[in-house]
C-alpha cells in the first residue's frame, strides 16, 4: 500500500496492458496491478494510453466516457483506498456538446480527488507499418499544457505521440516538472527503433524522472504495441524495463540525486531564451516550404574575423561523474 514519502524520494510504478475491446477485462487486469504497484510500496502509479478500451474508431467512440464515468470513477475510488496518486492512463473522454471526445489522461490524489486532467494535444496522424493511423479524424486534441503536483512534487502530464515534441517536455521542464509521465499504446513497428531513444531523451534533456506505462501486444482491428515499460532517471539510465507481458515495473526515485544532477551539469540554468527566437519573416519562409511554395532561404550571416590563435588551457570535463542511484526491484508479470 502506497505510503507518506519524505519529499526527496518516491517509489512510482508503471502498469503495462494488453487491453482490447473489452472493457470489464481491462478494468479487472488494471485494477489487480495497481493494487500490486501499491502493495510493493508505490506512491504514484501510471497505466498506459487507452487502458479502458483500446479498438477501433466506432468501438472508442461508443465506449467514450465522461470524467465522472464508471472507469475513471473506479480509478478514483483505487487511488482513495489504496493511499497512492494514481495517473489513470488516458479514456476517450465523452464532452457534452462535442461531436468528438479527447484522449484525456487523468491523475488522481489519495483521497480520490481529480488532481489533474490533460488532454492529449499531439494526434497519431501518421503511416507506419503499412497502417493508416488518422486519431484527429475520431478524437479532438487539447490545447494546454498541465502540470500537476503529487504531494510536493511537480508532475508533467503528457500521452504517447507527445513524445515526439520536445517543446513541451522543455515547457513542463521550465515551469517546473521533477517527473513527466507518458502513458502510451506505442506501436511495434515504431517502438523497437525509437521508443527507449525518445523516453531516455526526453529524461535527459529536461533533467527530470520519465513514467512511460505502455500497452503491449495486439489489440484490434490492427493493433500491436511495443511494450517494454520503463523508468528512466534524470541521467537517462533505465532503472525498470517491463517484459513483453501484462505486468508492472517500479522504481525509487531520488530526487536529492536529482537536485545533483542539476547542479553538477546545469543544462536548464544556462538556456539562452533571448537566443531562440525565430524571426517571423523566417518562420513565413519556412511554412511556404512545408506547404509547397517557392523555397526561399535566407543567407546565413557572415561570420566574425577570426581571432588570432592563443594558447589553449583545457578546461574542467562537461560530463562528471554520474552520481550513484540504485533502483528498487523491478517485479515482472503479477
Amino acid at each position: 500500500m502506497g505510503s507518506a514519502w519524505p519529499e526527496e524520494r518516491m517509489r512510482a510504478a508503471a502498469v503495462q496492458l494488453n487491453s482490447t475491446e473489452d472493457r470489464g477485462r481491462n478494468l479487472e487486469v488494471a485494477e489487480r496491478l495497481v493494487r500490486a504497484a501499491a502493495a510493493d510500496g508505490a506512491d504514484l502509479v501510471s497505466l498506459p494510453e487507452k487502458w479502458t478500451i483500446l479498438a477501433g474508431p466506432e468501438e472508442l467512440l461508443a465506449g467514450a466516457e465522461p470524467i465522472d464515468g464508471p472507469s475513471l470513477t473506479a480509478a478514483a475510488a483505487w487511488a482513495r483506498e489504496l493511499g497512492i496518486h494514481l495517473v489513470a492512463g488516458s479514456i476517450s473522454e465523452r464532452v457534452e456538446g462535442r461531436e468528438k471526445p479527447f484522449n484525456t489522461s487523468v491523475m488522481f490524489g489519495p483521497e480520490g480527488d481529480v488532481a489533474a486532467i490533460y488532454r492529449k494535444i499531439h494526434m497519431f496522424d501518421v503511416d507506419v507499418g503499412g497502417v493508416s493511423y488518422r486519431e484527429s479524424a475520431t478524437e479532438d486534441p487539447g490545447d494546454e499544457i498541465v502540470l500537476a503536483h503529487a504531494g510536493a512534487i511537480p508532475v508533467g502530464l503528457t500521452v504517447c505521440y507527445d513524445l515526439r515534441f520536445p517543446e513541451l517536455y522543455r515547457i513542463l521542464a521550465i515551469r517546473g516538472a521533477r517527473m513527466i509521465t507518458v502513458p502510451a499504446a506505442f506501436t511495434e513497428h515504431t517502438g523497437r527503433d525509437h521508443w527507449e531513444v525518445l523516453v531516455r531523451a526526453r529524461a535527459i534533456e529536461n533533467q527530470v524522472f520519465v513514467v512511460a506505462a505502455d500497452q503491449v501486444g495486439e489489440a484490434p482491428p490492427h493493433y500491436d504495441s511495443f511494450g517494454r515499460s520503463m523508468i528512466v532517471d534524470p541521467w537517462g539510465v533505465v532503472l525498470a524495463q517491463a517484459p513483453d507481458s501484462e505486468c508492472f515495473v517500479a522504481a525509487d526515485l531520488d530526487l536529492a540525486i536529482q537536485d545533483e544532477m542539476r547542479r553538477s551539469l546545469p543544462s536548464l540554468a544556462n538556456r539562452r531564451p533571448h537566443a531562440y527566437r525565430w524571426p517571423d519573416e523566417n518562420l513565413k519562409r519556412r511554412a511556404e516550404d512545408l506547404d509547397g511554395g517557392p523555397p526561399v532561404r535566407t543567407p546565413p550571416p557572415e561570420p566574425p574575423p577570426r581571432p588570432p590563435a592563443a594558447a589553449h588551457s583545457p578546461g574542467p570535463s562537461e560530463s562528471p561523474d554520474r552520481p550513484t542511484m540504485t533502483p528498487g526491484p523491478t517485479p515482472g508479470g503479477v
